[in-house]
């Protein structure tokens, strides 16, 4: 009767099929370099599993710090475009659902969404079913200003 035999791939071979993974994951999937540079730490594991790392729970934790340090690492070189706040001329249309009352929250339809919306004047009271100017976003919260504020 044949027996089985059971390959199991060296710890080598498998840091160098996540390291190739993880960067071609980047390819498909941008991740703002976060798994290319995982993917690198893993090759680098590779590498070094083979000549003097020998643990594979000290593979790990090689892996996860050199992860961790090319990642901020890669943020120190890479631009990101900061976020601006809206202006009102690139403002953006909504129609309130809610009255908003002066210095509270209401709902508005935006964009196909009901969203929770402020009036960025707090001493203004904001009709429903009236058309507002999306100024800003402030988390998940808008802040609008009335359409016949904006046109007097």
């Amino acid at each position: 009767m044949p027996t089985s035999t059971v390959i199991i791939p060296s710890t080598t071979l498998i840091w160098f099929i996540i390291g190739t993974l993880l960067c071609l994951t980047e390819v498909f999937v941008p991740t703002a370099f976060f798994a290319l540079m995982m993917g690198l730490s893993a090759l680098v594991v590779a590498l070094l599993s083979s000549v003097v790392i020998g643990k594979l729970w000290l593979q790990v934790v090689v892996w996860l710090l050199l992860s961790t340090f090319l990642v901020f690492l890669s943020r120190q070189f890479m631009h990101f475009p900061r976020r601006r706040h809206s202006k009102i001329q690139d403002a953006i249309v909504a129609e309130t659902l809610t009255e908003i009352a002066a210095g509270k929250t209401g709902r508005v339809l935006y964009e196909g969404n009901s969203w929770r919306a402020r009036c960025d004047d707090d001493k203004l009271t904001i009709a429903a079913h009236e058309r507002v100017y999306v100024t800003r976003r402030e988390g998940t919260t808008l802040i609008v200003m009335p359409e016949n504020v904006l046109h007097s």
